[in-house]
């Protein structure tokens, strides 16, 4: 019996990609990669929404963040930072630590972010010149209401910088419609690559605030990304090729499948997660009207070992499933649905699911 890798990254992988991953290399600077490059960038900006630009970076999603911050602001620039868990938290620190002056909007774990609050703090606070916004805050299994977020931002004129790591190919995003400045994403999720790439998108707004930008950046310059994929159609840096080749098949199966069917596939998935752990007695984490399509977050009950859970999971059944990260850790756990991911894999980890709690309490 193969594993069922169910946490919230990296995500199985499809036989398509693992075979186009396992491709012998080719010239990062030659005539093929140049290619594959146009033809992938081109398509990826279909899956972001977009009809800006999009800049494939080798990184982790981290990565991403980090190059969404350098590319346009400067130290000492006013950036409200909304959080409600641990990856939010994560944007606020990569802020702090280039020089930004970071109001930290912070909310319980569990609950979402609150535009009205966004609204306050924007009014209370002039002259922000970005907010940060997680998408989808797989620690705590909530999505936030990026539409309204960002609506309220570009009222500002403030930047939205997006980690839309776990979100994008997985949950609509449109990019455009909702004026997103940067937005991040990484291969090892929804795109159900290994790890390996950012993918980062970036609005004309952000070019401009990227020419004055003064964060030191080298390797994340996306002045030198955008100049050798137009002028050479080459990365600047050595590229994660065979990523890339993966990359040129995820994109088609993502296409193929029609983004409207990717995202109610996933919605799809996270009613059965909710469905199935609710019958069994268990609550949700975060209200489920907040819950997300890719990740579903399950208190654990007073008597529920959840190191214990996760081990008979993973020994006893091949399941594996991810434990709550920072203060959730032993009080949550989690299961990813996020990728290759069918109903058949849903029945099977849930009646597993079933099987083992009683063995862990």
């Amino acid at each position: 019996m193969e594993v069922q890798l169910r946490i919230p990254g990296p995500t199985p992988c499809p036989p398509e990609i693992l075979k186009a991953i396992s491709r012998q290399m080719i010239n990062h600077r030659g005539k093929e990669f140049g290619e594959l490059i146009n033809q992938v960038t081109a398509k990826l900006k279909t899956i972001f929404q977009t009809k800006g630009d999009v800049l494939i970076l080798t990184c982790s999603g981290t990565g991403g963040m980090e190059a969404a911050l350098v590319n346009t602001l400067s130290p000492g620039d006013k950036v409200l930072a909304t959080s409600n868990g641990y990856f939010g938290d994560r944007f606020a620190n990569i802020a702090e630590m280039f020089g930004a002056d970071v109001k930290r909007l912070n909310f319980e774990w569990g609950e979402p972010v609150d535009p009205d609050a966004v609204r306050k703090a924007l009014k209370d606070k002039p002259g922000i010149k970005a907010v940060l916004v997680t998408h989808n805050e797989t620690s705590t299994g909530v999505t936030n209401d990026l539409e309204s977020i960002s609506a309220i931002a570009n009222e500002s004129g403030a930047l939205v910088l997006v980690d839309a790591i776990s979100s994008l190919a997985s949950i609509d995003l449109p990019t455009d419609e909702w004026q997103c400045d940067v937005v991040v994403t990484g291969s090892q999720k929804g795109f159900m690559l290994p790890p390996g790439l950012a993918m980062v998108s970036v609005s004309e707004k952000a070019w401009q605030a990227h020419s004055k930008a003064k964060m030191p950046r080298f390797y994340w310059d996306f002045t030198r990304f955008k100049n050798f994929l137009m002028e050479k159609a080459q990365t600047p840096w050595t590229p994660a090729v065979s990523i890339f080749f993966g990359l040129t098949v995820s994109v088609e199966l993502l296409l193929s499948e029609g983004l409207p069917n990717v995202f109610a596939r996933h919605a799809q998935m996270a009613k059965l997660a909710r469905e199935g752990v609710k019958s069994y007695g268990l609550s949700l984490f975060p209200e489920e009207k907040y819950s997300s399509n890719v990740i579903t977050a399950i208190k654990a009950s007073d008597t529920l070992n959840v190191a214990k859970l996760l081990q008979i999971l993973r020994d006893e059944y091949k399941v594996v499933l991810a434990g709550g990260q920072g203060k959730l850790a032993g009080k949550i756990f989690r299961i990813g649905h996020m990728g290759w991911v069918t109903e058949k894999d849903m029945k099977q980890i849930l009646q597993s699911l079933k099987e083992a709690l009683p063995k862990a309490s």
